[in-house]
């Protein structure tokens, strides 16, 4: 298996319409960890986590995968705030990912209720997805994430509208996928979340990235006016 990291940003910017999402951006993430991107709404955290996994279009600037981009697009996955279900059984929403890869419907079956059952879901196996309250979605969205093995695993507000328990075994479930070497980079609003996860903080505002720091130093001593606002709860624009 090829290794992905370092991810390296230049000058990388994604556009819509004439305006500016996210960008220019210069990063270099590398190693094990987690990664947060916080910021306040309308920031960029959403385009920035799409940028560097490659579902939003490179408008300008470059971004580097120490493979092949269609190497690292194999070997990555993103869960979404409101994660699609297919109009499937739980079991055929998880194994989907890979069978789509080639993997027989048996042999994808089984790996996925053994991936059902780590995530809480093993009761469930034959439920409708779509019927499944949200953290029950949203676990299902990372065991189908997760079921490929990825090297990097791209969240967007994973835990937004989940309740104090939902949020618990979800985080569970990212720190066993981090002890197992998967790279995490996730959006968050919840400061709480962001120090029980975070390794290493991305401040964004305005699409730009004001810092880049191991979380111990962002949240004891950031380095900017905007970031210091931010962590003391006032309005940042």
């Amino acid at each position: 298996m090829s290794q992905l990291l370092p991810l390296t940003a230049r000058g990388a910017q994604t556009s819509r319409r004439g305006r500016t999402l996210a960008g220019p951006i210069d990063l270099s993430l590398e190693g094990h960890g987690t990664v947060v991107v916080m910021g306040p709404n309308g920031a960029g955290k959403t385009s920035l986590l799409r940028l560097l996994h490659g579902t939003a279009r490179l408008s300008s600037g470059a971004l580097d995968w120490a493979c092949g981009t269609q190497e690292a697009r194999h070997h990555q996955a993103f869960v979404f705030q409101r994660p699609v279900m297919l109009r499937r059984s739980v079991l055929d929403n998880i194994a989907y990912p890979l069978i789509v890869r080639g993997s027989t419907k048996r042999a994808a079956r089984a790996k996925a209720e053994d991936w059902a059952r780590r995530v809480g879901l093993g009761d469930m196996l034959h439920r409708q997805a779509t019927v499944l309250s949200g953290g029950e979605g949203q676990k299902l969205a990372l065991a189908r994430a997760l079921i490929i093995d990825p090297q990097v695993l791209f969240l967007d507000e994973p835990c937004a509208s989940l309740d104090g328990r939902a949020m618990r075994e979800i985080e569970t479930i990212l720190q066993d996928a981090k002890a197992r070497g998967t790279k995490l980079i996730l959006s968050t609003h919840d400061f709480g979340q962001a120090r029980r996860l975070a390794d290493q903080v991305l401040f964004m505002l305005k699409g730009r990235l004001h810092e880049n720091s191991p979380a111990e130093a962002f949240f004891t001593h950031p380095t900017t006016p905007q970031a210091q606002a931010f962590l003391k709860g006032d309005i940042v624009e």
